[in-house]
């Protein structure tokens, strides 16, 4: 939606690129406004529904972001918002399964994948805070590689959506299906929080959606390779991350 600049078939940003500033964007205040009304009103809509406000409310400053897990969210923002950007963080530590479902999104559904790069390679990061950040620091490896991206990827936008579901986790139960994002001051789409799991397969088998091979060999949830495994049975779905840390999130979403 934003015409960025692609590459076989991805709008592929350094660390230079996030989306053009738009001095027309809404006031922080409007935008809170509009969040809670629509936080009320849409509360036990449809996911499909509240994609369509978004993408009607919004126009070019609304965004999908996606951990390409699989290609549902993008997906279903398509069906009313063709060409809507998919923002992607390439952390440069994804599985290759994760890269080629990005891929496979880019290549066959109706939407511009903006890949993110952090300021910093792994390696120039090694050589600035030392080997292996990820196992002695979590957090702040996510933030360097995922969470500074976010906020430069985000720039030229009022509101974006994510594909959050209350049944993943325990601190996502309470997942608004739109909110204010007091932080970024922006406004958090999140149609298919009310979804289950048996909800996502049932839609990735009807639309037939790009989905990580990583499901099938055992893990119930997919960021990057060094600080994922594979989950027990019983297990919440989350478990497999940051799993010798007391850490459940990456901090995009707190």
């Amino acid at each position: 939606m934003n015409g960025l600049t692609s590459a076989v078939g991805l709008g592929l940003v350094g660390v230079g690129g996030p989306a053009p500033a738009d001095p027309a964007r809404r006031d922080p205040e409007e935008l809170r406004a509009l969040a809670e009304e629509a936080g009320r009103e849409l509360a036990d809509a449809p996911a499909l529904e509240i994609a369509r406000w978004a993408a009607e409310t919004f126009g070019d400053r609304f965004c999908v972001t996606s951990s390409m897990a699989d290609g549902v969210l993008a997906h279903l923002v398509s069906r009313v918002a063709p060409g809507v950007d998919v923002v992607f963080l390439d952390t440069g530590l994804h599985f290759p399964e994760t890269l080629r479902v990005r891929d496979e999104v880019a290549r066959r559904l109706p939407v511009n994948v903006r890949s993110i790069r952090p300021r910093m390679t792994v390696g120039q990061q090694d050589g600035e805070y030392g080997p292996r950040l990820f196992s002695r620091s979590p957090d702040e490896c996510c933030q360097l590689r995922k969470v500074e991206p976010l906020e430069r990827a985000l720039t030229g936008y009022d509101a974006w959506a994510a594909g959050l579901r209350r049944d993943e986790s325990p601190t996502r139960a309470n997942t608004p299906v739109v909110a204010f994002d007091p932080r970024r001051g922006k406004v958090k789409v999140n149609p298919i929080a009310a979804w289950t799991q048996r909800d996502v397969d049932a839609y990735i088998a009807r639309h037939d959606i790009p989905v990580n091979e990583l499901f099938g060999r055992g893990y119930g949830s997919i960021g990057c390779w060094p600080c994922t495994r594979r989950t027990k049975a019983g297990e919440d779905p989350r478990a497999g991350r940051w799993a010798m840390f007391e850490k459940t999130e990456c901090g995009l979403h707190t």
